[in-house]
């Protein structure tokens, strides 16, 4: 039994959106490979959502393959250790080291559809990343470095920013969900 799964039914949904995707989550538990992309209905993924210290920015990468500003994060590909993916994840794609895990819980868990494209010459069709969030605090001031095969910027974007700049209409209400969480739980 996978651990992010095991921690997924602990999980308190927010809203009706985590409450829906909590069922399906633990619906495609005994579904061969959400582990790892070898299922190519869905599969499991980690993120961060970076705030600044004042808690009024999201650090950003404008991904290539969604052509749109968004989160850092990836596929757990084989481990079971959401947390760990999540800061893989962060460190890769913008190169920041200086970072505090503001909670051990996720602050979100949903399911986000992918659309079809092409990754390396290689098709992948549609499917669904059974994503876990986890919430850090970094400084802004702190030297960013892009990462050229997964985005083409890496940036300090505003909370309205994000939601205006995101390209992905699906994410804005995630978006809206984990700023809502931040300001209510004053985290």
């Amino acid at each position: 039994m996978s651990k992010i799964i095991e921690m997924v039914k602990k999980y308190k949904p927010f809203n009706e959106q985590e409450e829906r995707d909590k069922i399906f989550f633990i619906d495609c538990e005994n579904k061969e490979q959400i582990l790892t992309r070898d299922n190519d209905m869905a599969h499991l993924c980690a993120s961060a959502f970076v705030v600044n210290k004042d808690r009024t920015k999201v650090l950003s990468t404008y991904h290539i393959i969604f052509d749109s500003w968004t989160w850092t994060g990836g596929h757990v590909d084989g481990d079971d250790d959401a947390l760990f993916v999540a800061k893989k994840e962060l460190e890769e794609e913008t190169s920041l080291h200086n970072y505090r895990l503001l909670s051990k819980e996720p602050i979100s868990i949903e399911s986000i559809p992918v659309l079809g494209h092409f990754k390396r010459g290689k098709y992948i069709p549609a499917h669904i990343h059974l994503n876990v969030t986890y919430l850090f605090e970094a400084d802004e001031n702190e030297a960013l470095q892009e990462a050229p095969e997964e985005n083409k910027g890496v940036k300090w974007l505003y909370f309205d920013e994000l939601l205006s700049l995101s390209e992905e209409k699906y994410m804005i209400p995630i978006y809206k969900k984990i700023i809502e969480k931040i300001k209510t739980y004053n985290l």
